[in-house]
């Protein structure tokens, strides 16, 4: 398959053969295929149950040991590492979660939404990171549910979130969250999520700037290949943060009985923070499309550049042709043809001529 490869179109896929993998997962995404989603062997559940006076953790090994924390008096978090459907399916019966709900959990590529079903706010979005050994953006879907008195959050992969701060602020004794109840918990989870973003968006922006200056050095295809897969990290950054504002703004305007009047406020302050991120999303997408025009110019900056050499190399011979010509003609007589310094002559003029056309062009700027 690789004979068929254009260099320079599939640079980008030759440095990272998985890139068409990814691209095909981003731009082709299909809500009514039903998911095939690799089931993990091992998950990992932590349960949180706390108040403004004491905090239980605990990690718990099977999905039935999280069954307890519905009818706890104070707030418990529930977060399940790995996506199983027995798991799933099974926490779902018991919590009176929506099998709709359940669905999108399980589902692969979903747009991030939010519902109001069976009186439990479900949130679906997604967790960016960015991978400093590829230098490249990675996502993940996390899934939130909001009951009375619990959140129970879905995520794909085990090794990694961005909660570790939460789970810090949640051992201080007085602390907002300490003090709150589920919704506010609920609007931590997101907002984490959010501020996150600017994390990645900054990383990115310190591509922007790197990329930019390559161009500026050397616009060759391996420029075009970076230039080709920033191009796709913002496509993947665009599509996960610009349906976050319609989640939020769902949540504001749902009227669940679940999030109180006060945590509202904080709900508006996560919904000024995405749009501050997708302004800021659409400022890099136009700095690549003005990178992208940067890189052409300077192609042709130095196509023109290699064009203008050549045309000045080919008027320097010009005259040591056309005296060789001259006097490579079959005729009979030619002025100076036998003259003892006529060869002498003939390369006088071939040497003299071209200088004073490199002083000529020299004065007139040409190079």
């Amino acid at each position: 398959m690789l004979q068929n490869f254009k260099s320079g179109k599939y640079l980008s896929l030759l440095i990272n053969p998985l890139d068409l993998l990814r691209t095909k997962k981003v731009l082709r995404v299909n809500p009514t295929i039903a998911p095939t989603r690799k089931e993990p062997k091992d998950i990992k559940i932590f349960a949180y149950d706390y108040d403004s006076k004491e905090i239980n953790e605990q990690e718990v090994s099977t999905v039935p040991e999280c069954f307890k924390y519905l009818d706890s008096p104070k707030v418990s978090w529930i977060n399940i590492d790995g996506l199983r459907k027995k798991d799933v399916d099974a926490i779902s019966d018991h919590f009176g979660i929506h099998p709709l709900i359940a669905e999108d959990i399980l589902s692969i590529g979903q747009r991030p939404k939010m519902d109001d079903l069976n009186g439990m706010l479900f949130c679906l979005v997604n967790m960016l990171y960015f991978n400093e050994k590829h230098h490249a953006v990675e996502s993940e879907q996390l899934s939130i549910v909001l009951g009375k008195y619990f959140v129970i959050s879905f995520q794909e992969d085990n090794t990694k979130d961005v909660f570790n701060p939460l789970r810090e602020k949640m051992k201080i004794a007085g602390s907002k969250l300490r003090q709150s109840g589920a919704d506010y918990l609920f609007y931590s989870l997101i907002d984490m999520v959010v501020d996150n973003y600017y994390v990645v968006m900054e990383k990115m922006g310190d591509r922007i700037e790197s990329l930019e200056e390559d161009i500026t050095r050397r616009a060759d295809t391996r420029t075009l290949a970076k230039l080709n897969m920033f191009r796709k990290e913002m496509i993947l950054l665009k599509r996960s943060i610009s349906p976050v504002r319609e989640v939020v703004n769902g949540i504001l305007r749902s009227e669940s009985d679940l999030i109180e009047e006060k945590t509202q406020q904080y709900f508006k302050d996560v919904y000024d923070h995405i749009i501050q991120a997708n302004e800021l999303a659409e400022n890099y997408r136009d700095m690549m499309m003005s990178l992208q025009d940067l890189y052409v110019s300077n192609v042709n900056l130095k196509m023109n550049e290699v064009m203008k050499v050549m045309a000045i190399v080919t008027c320097l011979l010009a005259p040591a042709t056309v005296i060789g010509g001259i006097f490579g003609m079959n005729f009979d007589k030619i002025p100076f043809a036998h003259h003892e310094l006529g060869f002498y002559l003939a390369m006088g003029f071939m040497l003299v001529v071209p200088v004073v056309m490199i002083f000529i062009f020299k004065r007139r700027g040409w190079f």
